[in-house]
């Protein structure tokens, strides 16, 4: 190809990639919905986008360190410490018995409907395991189920692609071993591959220690640091036993995740960046190389493998994984549609189809179109249902806000009663013992110590609440709060704004909205309170008692919509409206 087609392809490969997710975004679709299609159209009507005229035989190396990244990333947003109890033992079911019921009924069927050998087959099942937070995430963003369900979904999502990944190369390594023939699995070989992997991940997670800890790099400098530890660690084991690399991304990013003593840097927003942007080219280009000669062979052999993946293998792994759990009926139903293909699956059977192609194994050439067409198939039919179903079993979370109030100030208990009375389940925090004491006196429910976390870890998200207000006495600790957590919370985050000549270090000088207009910062409402003033709940309708403020107003259906000093919410129909009256006049 000449400069200028490899600039077009280049062009074009980054254009769509950024382009569906975009799109994807505003339609509150999965990505895939569109990546996939859009891949497959430009590399059936270009060549343009093949990546293998584009970077010819580094592509496969390429995908490798690419997956390296993504599963490194998944490996660090897993917190073993909030898996707990009945979660965790549903979600250990749902991947035991979800990767041994679909491994096997893959090898099962493969054979009979695809043609393929029992080697062929087993690297199919394999592949096939996995779901992944970058598709399960979106769909159930769109859904809205119940906590606990979404709980389940997202903790086997995010795991079993590690888990996926391990057993992907621990099985292409088994068949290499094996010299790609049934009973000549040559236990050394095997052996020394899944050895190089965990050197490598503790390799990593020492090179991630020294970086991290000993260095205290910031933000940018430790987020570099752990991709270039990431890629070279990878690379270093590929080049001595293929593919070991994504065995020692997942050992790196677990430890680091999970043992104490690492200063992990905010991760956001460039190395969520980079991995969103990596998903997007690698689903294009690798849609790009399945055309539709090879495709339409096992087109339908495929959706009848699918058909039953969907309709018979997951709902028996969903009932018996919940099987004496406290999860109600509707909800086992709902975690029994719900287990579409992502990023991993695709990206491992680019790799070891590849591989195993030259490699000589009969079949191995039909992995990608049926991996392919396996995502396609169940992102399609669990992103189209998924909503419908979720209403017919009544299991979709309402629409009413639930909000985290931190700080215990007098006013701010007041508050949280005035919301409570208005019909809304509040949430409270605060760090001094009397004030914990005085919001458990008062009945209002206590969030745990350890949900303040995210304050430092983004990763940890305040499960259940839909809206957070910063309203303590440290103006300072609430403009940094509003930055930190903003992403830790499913909703809005507010704070209480500081005095107009406030001689905070952050406090004045952070941009964004603040709550109640620039008359009530937090000493002018807490002053105003200890006059005397009283919050009051008021029917929309009716008319607003002179001398009173409106400072929120919760809609007919729960939604809570604060004033804030750029926007005023009016009150209609149904509508209540949350007001602080005038102070007592002096005697």
């Amino acid at each position: 190809m000449s400069a200028e087609d490899i600039l077009l392809g280049i062009g074009l490969t980054v254009a769509l990639a950024v382009g569906c997710q975009i799109l994807a975004g505003r339609l509150r679709i999965p990505a895939l919905i569109l990546l996939l299609p859009a891949g497959f159209a430009a590399g059936a009507l270009t060549d343009a986008v093949h990546p293998g005229n584009l970077v010819g035989p580094a592509f496969s190396p390429l995908v490798s360190v690419s997956v390296a990244i993504i599963l490194y990333d998944a490996g660090v947003s897993l917190d073993l410490r909030h898996l707990k109890d009945a979660t965790r033992s549903v979600v250990v079911r749902l991947m035991v018995l979800g990767v041994l019921c679909t491994w096997g009924a893959v090898m099962g069927l493969a054979p009979v409907l695809l043609g393929v050998p029992a080697a062929a087959a087993s690297m199919i099942g394999v592949i096939l395991v996995v779901s992944g937070p970058t598709v399960v995430g979106p769909l159930l963003e769109h859904v809205g189920p119940s906590d606990t369900v979404r709980r389940i979904l997202m903790w086997e999502g995010s795991l079993i692609d590690p888990v996926g990944g391990i057993l992907g190369a621990v099985s292409f390594h088994s068949i290499v071993s094996g010299g790609l023939r049934s009973g000549h699995f040559r236990v050394g070989a095997f052996v020394a591959g899944i050895a190089v992997g965990l050197a490598g991940g503790a390799v990593g997670a020492a090179l991630l220690w020294l970086t991290l800890r000993r260095l205290h790099l910031g933000e940018t400098l430790g987020t570099l640091a752990q991709l270039a530890v990431v890629v070279a660690v990878a690379a270093g084991c590929d080049m001595v036993f293929d593919d070991t690399g994504l065995i020692a991304a997942i050992v790196a990013g677990l430890t680091v995740a999970n043992l104490p003593g690492f200063d992990m840097p905010a991760r956001r927003p460039f190395f969520e960046t980079l991995v969103q942007l990596i998903i997007g080219l690698l689903f294009i280009s690798i849609s790009a190389t399945v055309t539709p000669k090879s495709v339409v062979p096992v087109l339908l052999p495929t959706l009848a493998l699918v058909g039953v993946l969907v309709a018979v293998v997951r709902p028996l792994v969903a009932l018996l994984s919940t099987l004496r759990t406290d999860l109600t009926r509707r909800e086992r139903a709902f975690t029994g549609w719900m287990a579409p293909r992502g990023i991993v699956a695709a990206s491992t059977a680019t790799t070891f189809s590849a591989s195993l192609t030259s490699a000589g194994l009969p079949g191995a050439d039909k992995m990608l179109p049926v991996t392919f067409l396996a995502i396609v198939g169940t992102v399609l039919v669990y992103g189209l249902t998924a909503r419908p179903v979720a209403h017919r079993l009544g299991i979709v979370r309402p629409a009413r806000t639930r909000p985290l109030l931190v700080g215990g100030a007098p006013w701010v208990l007041d508050l949280a009663r005035a919301l409570r009375t208005a019909g809304l389940d509040v949430l409270m925090w605060a760090g001094a013992a009397q004030e914990r004491k005085r919001i458990e006196a008062a009945g209002i429910e206590l969030a745990a110590g350890e949900l303040m976390a995210a304050a430092s870890d983004p990763q940890a998200p305040l499960e259940g609440v839909t809206s957070l207000y910063l309203l303590t006495d440290d103006d300072d600790f609430n403009a940094l709060a509003a930055i930190v957590m903003e992403d830790s919370v499913d909703g809005p985050v507010h704070r209480i704004g500081p005095p107009p000549d406030s001689e905070g270090v952050v406090a004045p000088y952070t941009a964004g909205g603040t709550l109640f207009g620039p008359e009530l910062v937090r000493p002018a409402l807490a002053a105003r309170h200890e006059r005397g003033a009283r919050f009051q709940v008021l029917p929309a309708p009716e008319p607003r008692p002179p001398g009173y403020d409106a400072l929120f107003v919760v809609r007919r259906d729960g939604r809570l919509e604060p004033v804030t000093d750029d926007r005023t919410p009016t009150g209609r129909q149904g509508d209540t409206l949350v007001l602080l009256g005038p102070a007592r006049p002096e005697i």
